[in-house]
């Protein structure tokens, strides 16, 4: 009975965040097995473009350190604020959504060729945690039933969290500053005077992963269009005292 619920909910995931999270959940798995290393993993240059070991750049951002508070606590954050974002304002806009990620994780790897930071899981989940937070600039949170706040202050809620786990916070740092980026040319600077849309989702991707619209000049078979369907008793009633 709890699997059935726990597959149901799965499968009700929406596609892109199932994906990343499943991804994030086998990696740690896989590393806590012993099947791979976290030396096989992290972000490493030298190794990228030398050695052309390319998968580094997608798996430094899928391991987020062994089972622990630290793991599930980023989980949590990660399911969370990527679903609704994926459920909220890119609902209908998978393309659109998978370009975010893509442009946020390049920001962050142009950042990690100069920094030494080696794994940039939770610096992406600060961004997805900053894009929606400035997009509910009204909504009211409580953290761990401490503190009550509006959305936009929760990443700073959450780097100060790390700094109080004696955690370095220029990951945090880095998530914000890469949100803010994305929400700036995103969501402010095509509504200035002057400003214009920069960011703009290439079609291949929404050929991939965005539903075609219609054919307006789609012409139904005549057992498929509308006035031929029978219509219930409640329907007639609607269609006679129109609202």
């Amino acid at each position: 009975m709890a699997y059935q619920g726990f597959a149901q909910e799965y499968l009700g995931m929406p596609a892109v965040t199932r994906a990343y999270t499943t991804a994030c959940v086998l990696t740690t798995a896989a590393v806590q097995l012993e099947f791979i290393t976290p030396f096989q993993l992290y972000f490493n240059p030298d190794l990228i473009f030398r050695k052309f070991q390319i998968w580094r750049l997608i798996t430094n951002f899928l391991f987020f350190g062994p089972l622990g508070f630290s793991f599930f606590f980023n989980m949590i954050f990660l399911y969370r604020y990527c679903r609704m974002l994926e459920e909220g304002s890119f609902r209908g806009r998978t393309a659109d959504f998978v370009f975010m990620f893509l442009f946020g994780g390049f920001l962050m790897t142009l950042f990690g060729l100069f920094a030494s930071l080696f794994f940039l899981g939770q610096a992406f989940t600060i961004m997805l945690v900053y894009v929606w937070s400035r997009r509910n600039p009204y909504i009211r949170m409580n953290f761990f039933g401490l503190l009550n706040f509006q959305a936009p202050f929760l990443p700073w809620v959450l780097m100060g969290f790390s700094l109080l786990l004696g955690n370095s916070i220029i990951i945090d740092l880095l998530g914000i500053a890469v949100g803010h980026i994305y929400y700036f040319l995103e969501d402010v600077f095509p509504n200035q005077p002057g400003g214009k849309k920069l960011l703009l989702t290439p079609g291949f991707l929404k050929m991939v992963f965005d539903t075609p619209e219609e054919d307006p000049n789609y012409n139904p078979l005549p057992e498929d269009r509308p006035e031929n369907h029978p219509r219930g008793p409640d329907q007639n009633q609607q269609q006679q005292h129109p609202q």
